[in-house]
């Protein structure tokens, strides 16, 4: 064999393919032998030509794992001999690490079998040789034995350790330091046990040097490993880099600072900025490396690229990254130095540095936002001025960062829209394409939560987006229609005298079906069904068909996104029809399950780089069993229009069953089943869907089953199946949007079904409650790297919203008796009040502690000293939200706090009088404040001096905004009236005038208007002629309201 299969491996060699071709068929018959091993063997030590070296070497790699039980001892030992042999004396090297290579084949059966107990203690041998090629080819091995015998190396990991730092350190050879960097890398990636990891700390001076010097000699390709090392450390959750966090950073900065080095490689120091931004956060914080970092990042989004490159790899677009990154986990250290350098580069007479101004606020909006909110003069005057800079490209950036804005600072922004607006409107006619799409984003964006206040621009706006839409091209069409989208929303009625245009527009983009066009097409539908909801059933129902027809249609032409958009018109159409949607549900439930069904197609990407390169074409040379060769996977990509189409079809399902309620009977049990498995689903947009779903198949199976013998029991088992999800996801589920709505839909089925039907739930649900409080479940848990300060811990505002919403869901389904709950509670909730806290969260806290009292009663008299002084502080605080929230507590805490809150009086009083005066600005704080006071009189009247009180209370009467007040307050007034009180009687005047504008409100319940006309009468009856004067004064409307609540007597 051993001298025909010489032949085959040089004719394998040959440039002719077709010689290959034979010499490949050939090489497989005679590797099916195991004797091809011992051949292989001989030709890898004395073939003439490196080539055939290597090349006996390569198939030996395939080939060993199949043939090795089958050799005999002697040919075993000749194996590891020759091997040995190979890697010691070769002067090739690419033939020396392709026999390496096998070695750590060979190496995953012989040496746990005890087979080759010389292995080891050689190869340290080998790396403290005096020859280069030696201590190369040993750190080459060790590199990759770790994959195969990795527990092998456990007794001798200090000695190791040694090896490899000394040789990191190797004075005379670039070579071994290389090779040391990758080893220290494989070895990284196989020891997970932190003990030993932690070692590894003090390697990183050294991994720095090696990486600098191998950038000056321009190996880039090695100075990227330590980069890859130092994402081991940062990804791990033991905390392992301490200080020399500061020397990654500087290394790193260097790195992202040198434009001549490969994109490649400043990609790399860029992703591990953004790395120890997500990870190791607290880190950045506690070295002070947040303002160095962003000196050279906010620079760099001014980098000018050549847009043909990978755009991914772009210095801009991945600083970009950092500084979203940044923002979203450090916003109070990121927000000053980004501004200032805004401030100083809109002013810059280089363009792309006007640019990088206001693409750098656009990209902190969403982490910045509350500190943007505070700021947005200065801000808006930046972008706003940039949107009319003679560049292009600081157009569209101040058009993006418009769009940003309107995304992420509201409500705030929207009042702004007088300056806005106009502003954006003119951009939307810019002569630059990029422009135009980019203004028509930000315009959608900033319609969408805008109300009334847009109908003064209503028709510029329609006039302007519907000529857009029909002379401009495809992908400005699309935008064209969002923005339409958010206007009609916005609109509500005053948008049907546009409905009819825009849907006879529409009904052209719902029959395309070129696969250029089909985008459009899914915005058409999308709008379609937003236009539906403004305008509102009667108008629609009679023109649905067509449009619904062609939404069918729709799901024959296999486009994702098209299906996507589809079923959000559905659920749009389901939410004005209700009932009268179960005609189609016969057409739209099974499309439904279709796409919940539709496998993800994941694509994995395998990554066979490292096969040894001049060596091509051994695809079909396979060998038996090729478990050692296991590529690394480089990447999963999830196509992303399934996983979109998923979450809308599971949005779908939720929507049709809460509008059709018993309608759906039919399709429960199948959306039941779907649901409950979405609800584990490994992305969180369907898992969200699937948690808000799942409370809506409760209410649907309730409905459908009502009046049936089994209805009870089916209703429990469904309500039962869901409230374990709940509870499961409320602890172990990683995302906070996700667990949020977990809690949000609990609450809501405490408030839909009472508390009877969460009752065999309720310790459970306390106890992830408790955990949520205490910041312990999955979604919250933060990083071990550093000193973490309880005091300044970021949370997601949206999910303790959630979180805090449980509790008064709780009181108002038990009232007293949720106290023994409450104490449990309490003191974790209480965490979230510290004066270190953010505002939030504090009112978060008040506005807790306002609905429990106010829903659980007298028990909250226990809590009296503990939480006033926190409310009574709140009544000054700078944001009108607290102050609203702590009016609103006070009076909650003295109406149920019985004796105890007795004392607190005069101080209650003191707090809330600044809201009644001129300098308080907002209308629904004052609300509040009348609210309180009208309780505490309520109450106690005899510990209220009203003669001081009520001339300021009357005053701010009518209510202007917060209407949930108006039965406490005017019952207070008529109750004092009714009584004939000394001190309101003396105040008749503003009284009557009070009672007028209420009477004419449209905003005031029957309930109320019936208490004010009963007080009315008693003045009447008190005073009779004596009121013509007061009533002579009011406008015939006013007068005829009040004679119309009056009760005839």
């Amino acid at each position: 064999m051993a001298q025909s299969l010489e032949l085959l491996l040089i004719q394998f060699l040959m440039p002719d393919n077709d010689a290959r071709r034979q010499a490949e068929d050939q090489i497989k018959r005679l590797a099916k032998d195991p004797q091809v091993v011992p051949s292989l063997i001989h030709h890898l030590r004395t073939a003439k030509t490196p080539n055939v070296r290597q090349l006996a070497a390569v198939l030996l790699r395939k080939k060993i794992t199949g043939h090795w039980a089958k050799l005999s001892p002697q040919h075993r030992q000749l194996v590891k001999q020759s091997l040995i042999e190979s890697i010691t004396m070769e002067h090739s090297p690419p033939v020396r690490r392709a026999s390496a290579n096998v070695i750590s084949i060979v190496a995953k059966y012989a040496v746990p079998a005890g087979e080759w107990s010389d292995l080891l203690p050689y190869l340290f041998q080998c790396s403290q040789s005096a020859q280069e090629d030696h201590r190369e080819v040993a750190l080459i091995l060790f590199s990759s034995l770790t994959e195969t015998i990795g527990n092998s190396f456990q007794p001798y990991f200090a000695d190791l350790q040694s090896l490899l730092l000394k040789c990191l350190q190797d004075e005379t050879s670039n070579r071994v330091r290389v090779a040391a960097l990758k080893a220290v890398g494989s070895f990284l990636e196989f020891t997970h046990d932190e003990a030993e990891v932690i070692k590894f700390r003090e390697f990183i001076p050294s991994i720095l040097n090696v990486s600098r010097q191998c950038l000056a000699s321009g190996d880039e390709d090695v100075a990227v490993l330590a980069f890859e090392i130092f994402d081991e450390l940062i990804e791990s959750p033991a905390p392992l880099l301490g200080d020399s966090v500061k020397a990654i950073v500087q290394f790193s900065l260097e790195v992202c600072s040198s434009p001549n080095l490969e994109s490649n490689t400043r990609h790399q120091a860029i992703q591990i900025i953004s790395w120890l931004a997500k990870y190791k956060a607290n880190s950045l914080k506690k070295y002070k490396l947040v303002t160095p970092i962003l000196q050279v990042m906010c620079p760099l989004l001014a980098e000018s690229t050549d847009r043909n490159e990978d755009d991914d790899l772009a210095p801009d677009r991945a600083a970009a990254e950092v500084i979203d990154t940044m923002a979203l986990n450090l916003s109070k250290h990121v927000f000053p130095p980004v501004l200032e350098f805004a401030s100083l580069s809109s002013q810059s007479p280089n363009g792309k540095f006007r640019e990088a101004s206001v693409t750098s606020l656009g990209v902190i909006s969403e982490g910045c936002l509350e500190l943007m909110k505070n700021k947005l003069e200065p801000i808006l005057h930046i972008v706003l001025g940039s949107l009319r800079d003679p560049e292009q490209m600081v157009r569209g950036a101040a058009s993006f960062a418009l769009g940003q804005f309107a995304e992420y600072l509201q409500p705030e922004i929207v009042s702004h829209y007088e300056s806005v607006l106009p502003c954006i409107l003119n951009a939307v006619e810019d002569v630059s394409d990029e422009v135009k799409e980019k203004s028509y984003y930000a315009l959608a964006a900033f319609c969408e939560n805008m109300g009334e206040e847009i109908l003064p621009f209503l028709d510029p706006l329609m006039g302007k987006l519907l000529g857009a839409l029909q002379s401009s091209p495809r992908n400005l069409q699309e935008t064209c229609m969002s923005a339409i989208g958010s206007v009609a929303s916005a609109a509500e009625q005053a948008f049907v005298p546009y409905a009819e245009r825009v849907l006879e527009l529409m009904k052209v983009f719902m029959v395309l079906t070129n696969d250029e066009d089909l985008l459009s097409r899914a915005r058409a539908t999308e709008l379609v069904g937003i236009v539906a909801m403004s305008v509102g059933r009667t108008r629609m129902e009679p023109v649905l068909p067509p449009f619904i027809e062609a939404a069918i249609s729709g799901f024959g032409l296999e486009f994702s996104e098209l299906r996507e958009y589809t079923h959000g018109f559905f659920s749009n159409i389901a939410e004005i029809l209700d009932e009268g949607f179960a005609q189609y549900l016969p057409h739209v439930v099974p499309l439904a399950f279709n796409s919940c069904n539709l496998d993800d197609g994941s694509a994995v990407d395998i990554d066979d780089s490292d096969e040894d390169e001049n060596v091509h074409g051994f695809g079909g040379v396979s060998s038996d069993d090729e478990a050692h060769d296991e590529p690394r996977v480089r990447n999963i990509s999830i196509r992303t229009g399934v996983l979109d189409e998923k979450a809308a079809a599971t949005q779908a399902l939720g929507l049709f069953a809460l509008h059709t309620k018993g309608s759906y009977a039919p399709y429960l049990e199948e959306s039941f089943k779907i649901l409950v498995r979405h609800s584990s689903y490994f992305h969180e947009d369907v898992r969200m869907q699937a948690i808000i779903s799942l409370k809506y198949i409760v209410i649907a199976t309730q409905a459908a089953l009502q009046g049936h013998n089994e209805g009870m029991t089916k209703t429990k088992e469904v309500l039962d199946t869901v409230m374990k999800i709940y509870i499961k996801t409320m602890i172990e589920d990683d995302d906070k949007e996700v667990v949020a709505q977990a809690c949000m839909a609990v609450a809501d089925i405490v408030k839909d079904f009472g508390y009877m039907a969460v009752e065999p739930y309720i310790t459970q649900l306390v106890e992830a409650t408790v955990v949520l409080l205490r910041e312990q479940s999955a979604c919250q848990l933060v990083e071990s790297d550093s000193e973490v300060d309880d005091d300044d811990t970021e949370h997601d505002e949206v999910l303790m919203d959630a979180v805090s919403d449980l509790l008064p869901a709780f009181a108002k389904a038990m009232g007293s008796h949720f106290a023994p709950i409450f104490s449990k509670l309490f003191e974790p909730l209480m965490k979230f009040a510290k004066a270190s806290r953010p505002s939030q969260d504090r009112t978060m806290v008040v506005a807790t502690l306002a609905e429990v009292a106010q829903h659980m009663g007298a028990p909250i008299g226990g809590y009296i000293d503990t939480v006033m002084s926190l409310v009574l502080k709140e009544l000054a605080s700078a944001d009108a939200t607290n102050r609203r929230n702590a009016a609103f507590c006070v009076g909650e805490l003295c109406k149920n706090g019985g004796d105890a809150a007795l004392k607190y009086y005069g101080d209650a009083l003191r707090g809330l009088y600044p809201l009644f005066g001129e300098a308080e600005p907002d209308n629904a704080v004052r609300d509040n404040a009348a609210g309180a006071v009208a309780r505490m009189i309520m109450v106690h009247p005899e510990t209220i001096p009203l003669n001081q009180v009520l001339p300021v209370f009357l005053k701010v009467l009518p209510l202007k905004e917060d209407h949930e007040e108006s039965m406490a307050v005017y019952s207070c007034i008529c109750n004092l009236v009714l009584s004939s009180n000394s001190q309101i009687l003396s105040l008749v005047p503003e009284l009557v005038n009070v009672f007028a504008q209420v009477a004419m409100s449209p905003v005031e319940t029957p309930e109320v208007k019936a208490h004010v006309g009963r007080a009315f009468s008693h003045l009447i009856s008190i005073y009779g002629h004596q009121m013509q004067p007061l009533l002579s004064n009011l406008s015939p409307a006013h007068a005829n309201a009040l004679a119309t609540i009056a009760p005839q007597s």
